[in-house]
């Protein structure tokens, strides 16, 4: 006796829906259709980043750069919305250009101090330093970023004052000549350390130094060994292939840790707030016109000053490869 036949085709159909035979379930055949949709499911994926840095990030740009071209009514104290270059003109004053140098001085003044201390450093940890001492320097160098930056502000104002710590060092080492030959001097100097942009300098250097050490260290590593040790087979000298070699290939990483250096002493409105002069920063500026003078359109021009100097900082960097020792 012989049972129904079955064609071969029917025993190769794989049976509709899961093993069970039911149909798929919703979440199911949501993944089947983006699983035959690559591109669809990667633009939904990047959708919501894309709408935060279009909307929120480039839109508030856009808004602040819009406001710079409104202007304060000088009888009501009422911005007036009428597109005009009054704000950019009164931007350009004497007093507001005093501001922009002093700021862009002292920002350069600080990048270029961190890499002069910075440099060393981050040499000796990338060529000489063992896995230990490495160790051990990489904290060093991230531990005061894991404490408040209010409480190394206000540190730093103690340790600066006329009754601080430095005062008392030069007071028993009899070196008090030389610290009020510091303060004596004009412009940078003032009665005290903490009232001085030499003091300003310091917390600036101390604030923002780890931003300079690890990129140049990252560059560093990247030197190969056989580099050096060819140019001291050709006969350089330990200074001349450092000048030579190890200096022109670790120069990316310099530029890149000055740009975290620039902008942020560039940005910075609370340090010059509490340490230093009564003299106004781009970042006190902005922060005085928004709120206490309720001139929002020139602090809206403040703000883009410093926006303009750093793209057109970046594109040098690009230029001298900082982007690739980041």
């Amino acid at each position: 006796m012989t049972g129904p036949s079955v064609s071969p085709a029917e025993t190769l159909t794989p049976p509709s829906g899961d093993a069970g035979g039911s149909a798929p379930g919703i979440g199911r055949r949501i993944s089947r259709w983006f699983y035959g949709r690559p591109g669809v499911f990667l633009l939904l994926l990047l959708l919501p980043p894309l709408l935060w840095l279009g909307i929120v990030y480039v839109g508030s740009l856009f808004a602040l750069l819009l406001n710079s071209f409104f202007a304060v009514d000088p009888f009501t104290g009422m911005v007036k919305y009428e597109l005009t270059l009054a704000t950019w003109k009164q931007l350009f004053t004497l007093a507001n250009l005093d501001i922009i140098m002093r700021t862009v001085t002292m920002a350069a003044c600080v990048t270029i101090g961190a890499a002069i201390i910075g440099f060393p450093l981050a040499h000796y940890m990338a060529r000489y330093a063992g896995p230990r001492i490495k160790g051990l320097l990489y904290l060093a160098v991230m531990l005061p970023l894991w404490s408040s930056y209010l409480v190394r502000l206000y540190a730093w104002k103690l340790i600066l004052a006329k009754e601080g710590i430095i005062s008392w060092i030069a007071a028993h080492t009899g070196l008090s000549w030389l610290l009020d030959a510091l303060l004596a001097l004009p412009v940078i100097g003032g009665p005290s350390l903490s009232v001085s942009y030499i003091g300003m300098f310091l917390v600036f250097l101390y604030i923002w130094l780890p931003f300079m050490i690890l990129p140049i260290e990252a560059a560093l590593e990247r030197v190969p060994r056989t580099v050096t040790d060819a140019s001291a087979d050709l006969g350089a000298h330990p200074g001349m292939t450092f000048r030579k070699v190890v200096l022109p290939l670790a120069f990316p990483g310099v530029v890149a840790g000055s740009i975290f250096t620039f902008s942020l002493t560039l940005g910075d409105y609370i340090i010059p707030g509490v340490v230093g002069s009564s003299r106004l920063f781009i970042g006190q500026a902005v922060y005085l016109h928004q709120g206490t003078a309720g001139n929002l359109p020139l602090a809206a021009a403040f703000s883009t000053v410093p926006i303009v100097i750093m793209a057109a900082y970046l594109m040098i960097a690009k230029r001298l490869g900082a982007f690739n020792a980041l």
